[in-house]
């Protein structure tokens, strides 16, 4: 029947419009649209009669069931709509209104829990255990709604715990992404801020606060939920049990900076906890010898970092609704956390991003594949073109290029620029960086050796050795005791940075030679050149001389030639009659003096004229 995935469908709405302004009529029009489809609409003229569904009207169509759904979702509609409204106002909730969206919700629970008894009919309605689930707990997260709007904290712990074990159960039965959805939100929220209010301490796992509330009491939901997954409730050893190991996972403590910051947060303890533990899944993947395996191995760790990094900021929004002020001790140590769960995050990403290098950060290059066609009845092997060699450089190029915008997100973070060992590390990380890219740069450049593409090659080693030397004499003295062999993140230790200068030194060498051999080549006269007459100096002033010497004897060519000559063409037909040109100015004037010395001896003359057609006396009768 598809419960959830109905609800959930009507609900997308909602996250488009951000409001429920819209919802409530379109949940309206959809219900009567299903009325008239299903022959239960009031005709004209006659008297509505309230008809609650049947048994018998499920079995002869499931659309029955969505009708009940839609009832039920109107009125939740229509209370959220309310409190939307009231909110944005000067009054805020009232007692009236919040009494009104109470009976609101009160009426959808009621028409959630009469779609459950008829479903429990299962010879009849042909529904099964996974459907009378998706109702119960889609009556339950609508009673939850109410509870906490009623601000009933207990009650409301109570409603979502049913939710969160029902959805939990069907996640790991179906292994549906939507009741994942649902359990991160809302209801994974709503657990944590009812149980908050109820005094519950933050430390404790939001499953340990559900297997306490659920309602053991109910047989039938029990039994229904052991036939779906029979780990989804435990007796009380083995509960204890998932908890001690959920407490074993979490981390307690955390260390930023020399600082040390007891984490008070569940939520945040728990992701960290993630974090650890699928770090040792990197360290088993880096034998693997495909790149793109190593990267998809920090996918785990990762995702584990966002939740930390989400957990956060969920927990400092928290205290801010609070009215909890910056100063206090809580919101501080909350600070430290997210700055350091950031940072790991982004530590994390680099190190992805260096593992998709390969070894020494792509320092070692793979040679390129042997390429091979036809000739004859033989195949041999061919060079491979030009863009086919640039491309693996070009793409750890780009690598490089977001290691160096994640170093420049961390300087960012709240309390990174006062501190100025961290600013000057971060430095020297990024000059590291840049040198690899120097590096890579000037490997594309030498496809072609030319004199050109040799000379700016040697110039972007000389840019890395820069970068590389500064970057080594601030790492040499790093304390850190990062190893060699751990998964790769933003941590560079002093010996590869020291590999890379002395690499870079040879380079340095080797292209002072290519560039001094190509140059004396270039410079030795060819007897087939000797009659070739280059342009002469005039022509060529764009160009600077590689030697630095300029012919001064083919300055120009002597004795002159006829030779096409650039001018800008000039269009006469277009611009006659707006351009004056010489000897044309002087007749425009002439012509204009004449015709006003006309115009100045017919003036006098026609006033003559008007003058004596004027007649004398009042409205022109004669006296």
């Amino acid at each position: 029947m598809d419960i959830t995935k109905f609800i959930v469908e009507r609900r997308l709405k909602i996250q488009i419009d951000s409001s429920y302004k819209h919802y409530q009529p379109e949940i309206t029009r959809q219900i009567q649209t299903l009325r008239k489809k299903l022959d239960i609409a009031t005709k004209r003229r006659s008297k509505y009669i309230s008809k609650a569904i049947t048994v018998e009207d499920i079995s002869r169509s499931h659309e029955f069931v969505h009708f009940q759904l839609l009832l039920a979702e109107r009125c939740y509609a229509n209370a959220m709509m309310m409190k939307e409204m009231h909110m944005v106002g000067k009054k805020g909730l009232t007692g009236p209104t919040r009494s009104h969206i109470d009976s609101r919700l009160h009426k959808g629970v009621k028409y959630a829990k009469h779609l459950c008894r008829l479903l429990s009919d299962k010879s009849t309605t042909n529904a099964n255990d996974a459907d009378i689930l998706e109702a119960r707990a889609y009556a339950a997260s609508l009673a939850g709604a109410r509870y906490f709007e009623k601000e009933s904290w207990e009650s409301c712990v109570k409603s979502y715990s049913e939710v969160w074990i029902i959805y939990t159960a069907l996640f790991k039965a179906t292994n549906a992404d939507i009741f994942k959805d649902l359990l991160t939100d809302p209801v994974d929220p709503s657990i944590r801020y009812a149980a908050y209010k109820m005094g519950l301490p933050r430390t404790l796992a939001i499953s340990a606060i559900v297997r306490q509330n659920f309602p053991l009491e109910d047989q039938e939901l029990t039994r229904q939920l052991g036939k779906l997954d029979l780990d989804s409730l435990k007796d009380g050893a083995a509960v204890s049990e998932v908890e001690s190991l959920e407490s074993d996972v979490a981390i307690k403590t955390i260390v930023w900076r020399s600082r040390t910051v007891v984490l008070e947060d569940a939520a945040i303890a728990v992701a960290l906890g993630s974090v650890k533990a699928a770090t040792p899944k990197i360290s088993n993947a880096l034998s693997s010898s495909s790149r793109k395996d190593m990267g998809l191995a920090y996918d785990d760790v990762l995702m584990a970092s966002q939740e930390a990094v989400d957990a956060t900021k969920h927990a400092i929004d928290e205290l801010a609704s609070e009215g909890v002020e910056q100063s206090d001790k809580r919101m501080q140590s909350l600070f430290v956390t997210r700055t350091r769960n950031i940072y790991e995050m982004i530590s994390w990403r680099v190190g992805r991003n260096r593992a998709m290098l390969g070894k020494g950060d792509g320092l070692d290059v793979d040679p390129p594949r042997q390429l091979y066609r036809k000739k004859a009845d033989r195949i041999v092997p061919r060079e491979a073109g030009t863009s086919r060699k640039v491309a693996p450089l070009q793409a750890n190029v780009v690598l490089y290029d977001g290691i160096l915008k994640d170093i420049e997100s961390i300087r960012e973070l709240h309390g990174v620029t006062s501190d100025s060992e961290l600013m000057e590390e971060l430095d020297a990380k990024y000059s590291y960086f840049q040198a690899l890219r120097c590096l890579m740069l000037a490997r594309a450049h030498a496809i072609v050796p030319n004199s050109e593409n040799l000379r700016n090659s040697l110039a972007l080693l000389n840019r890395a050795a820069e970068k590389c030397t500064a970057a080594h004499s601030k790492l040499s003295s790093s304390m850190d005791t990062t190893t060699a062999d751990s998964p790769p993140n933003l941590t560079v230790i002093s010996s590869q940075t020291e590999n890379l200068l002395a690499y870079l030194h040879c380079e340095l060498q080797r292209y002072r030679a290519l560039v001094e051999i190509y140059d004396f080549t270039s410079a030795t006269p060819q007897p087939a050149d000797e009659n070739v007459r280059q342009a002469p100096l005039v022509e060529r002033l764009h160009e600077y001389p590689a030697d630095g010497v300029v012919d001064l004897k083919n300055i120009v060519n002597y004795p002159p030639r006829m030779e096409v000559v650039p001018v800008k063409p000039l269009f006469f037909d277009s611009a006659w009659n707006y351009i004056d040109y010489p000897g044309r100015t002087t007749e425009k004037t002439a012509e204009k003096a004449a015709v006003e010395e006309e115009a100045m001896e017919t003036e006098p003359e026609e006033l003559q004229e008007q003058h004596q057609q004027q007649k004398k006396g009042w409205f022109g009768f004669g006296r």
